[in-house]
């Protein structure tokens, strides 16, 4: 006679083993958290980089304050390598060569390309993205209302609308502006 210990024949079962159907729904389960976590360390990596792109326009927009408290204007350039010069005073209001104060620490920026601003004057500041940062000096008897340059990035997407609106204003309804960050936008 056969004992039986009221398990269906045929069907043998560890006690401490699982099926491919409990194994299968685990590994589902980790790969739905991991695609979640992946995806909210991708948000805080980004908005990690729109926060030091903005504190890093309001260090640049410090600078161009004592610039012109020094020199009696805003550097005259829409070049981002003689822009940095100028903010590392190598160069006057109007691009005239000086030997002046340095009113940015560059150590706090990146650099491109990596290398020494006071040796090599073709180093430009670039936002966390890889993109110059955009300045526009104000165009004199234009009829700007706006303060005397705009200093922008690009944003997450380093897509721009050029130009500026009446009274030297960004145009911040563009839809590639959408995501620009702006130092002096009102």
């Amino acid at each position: 006679m056969e004992a039986t210990s009221g398990r269906p024949r045929g069907r043998v079962r560890s006690a401490f083993g699982f099926t491919l159907i409990e194994l299968l729904t685990v590994i589902a389960i980790v790969a739905v958290l991991a695609g979640i976590m992946i995806g909210v360390g991708r948000r805080a990596s980004e908005t990690s980089r729109v926060a030091r792109a903005k504190a890093e326009l309001v260090s640049i927009s410090v600078a161009l304050e004592t610039y012109r408290r020094n020199y009696g204007d805003y550097p005259q350039t829409d070049d981002p390598p003689r822009l940095l010069q100028s903010l590392l005073g190598r160069r006057g209001p109007t691009n005239a060569v000086i030997d002046g104060r340095g009113l940015l620490d560059t150590t706090r920026f990146t650099l491109e390309p990596a290398g020494d601003p006071l040796t090599n004057p073709t180093v430009r500041l670039v936002d966390p993205w890889g993109q110059s940062y955009g300045y526009i000096y104000k165009v004199p008897a234009s009829g700007w209302s706006n303060s005397g340059y705009v200093l922008h990035s690009a944003g997450p997407d380093g897509n721009d609308v050029p130009g500026l609106l009446a009274g030297g204003f960004p145009n911040v309804t563009a839809p590639t502006n959408a995501d620009n960050l702006y130092a002096n936008h009102h």
